[in-house]
Formats: C-alpha cells, sequence, structure tokens
C-alpha cells in the first residue's frame, strides 16, 4: 500500500508542480521595509491549484503572500509596472537612435 501511496504521490507532483507553491494564508498589512526591497510580484489567481486570491512578493529567496486589495500592495505593483515599461521604451529608443546613427555615418 505504501508503494502505491508513493507512486500516487510522485504522479501528482510531476503532473502538478505548482500544487505546493499556492499560498494557503495571505497578510493585509506589509512593513514598508519589505516593500522596499521587493524584486518582483506575481498574482496568484483562485482558480485551478490555489484556492486563494493572492500577491506573491519576492526578494532575495523569500516570497511573501499578501492581500491583493491592499492599497499598499496596488500603489507598489502599479509602480513597479510603470517602472518596467518606461526602462524598456527607455532601451528601445537607445537602440533606434543607434541604427540611425550608424546609417547616416555609412551615407
Amino acid at each position: 500500500i505504501s508503494v502505491l501511496f508513493l507512486t500516487l504521490l510522485l504522479l501528482f507532483l510531476a503532473l502538478f508542480p505548482g500544487a505546493f507553491n499556492c499560498c494557503m494564508k495571505i497578510s493585509d498589512e506589509i512593513p514598508k521595509g519589505i516593500l522596499r526591497r521587493v524584486e518582483r510580484f506575481e498574482i496568484q489567481k483562485a482558480d485551478g491549484l490555489c484556492h486563494l486570491e493572492a500577491v506573491i512578493l519576492h526578494m532575495k529567496g523569500k516570497k511573501f503572500c499578501v492581500n491583493p486589495w491592499n492599497r499598499k500592495i496596488k500603489k507598489m505593483m502599479k509602480k513597479m509596472k510603470h517602472k518596467i515599461h518606461r526602462s524598456k521604451s527607455h532601451i528601445r529608443k537607445q537602440r533606434r537612435t543607434r541604427i540611425t546613427k550608424q546609417k547616416e555615418q555609412k551615407q
């Protein structure tokens, strides 16, 4: 019986690798110090294997599960998205300028 259970457990882990990465509890309050160190975040939906809506904050090997409706969290997510978008467009603009300059030099 234990061999069968172990086989089923390994099969489950192979088919659903994210099953044990779900947030089971969320925090309503999060200290500002933690918010400042967030490197990235992901949104956990309450569907499929995870049964709780949450925002997962990632920082240097740690993760925190927080309430997605918290005003501080929403503000932090908006800032991070804006920062990412702005930096990508800046890189694209630099590349376009460099290509234009190269074309001008060839002529």
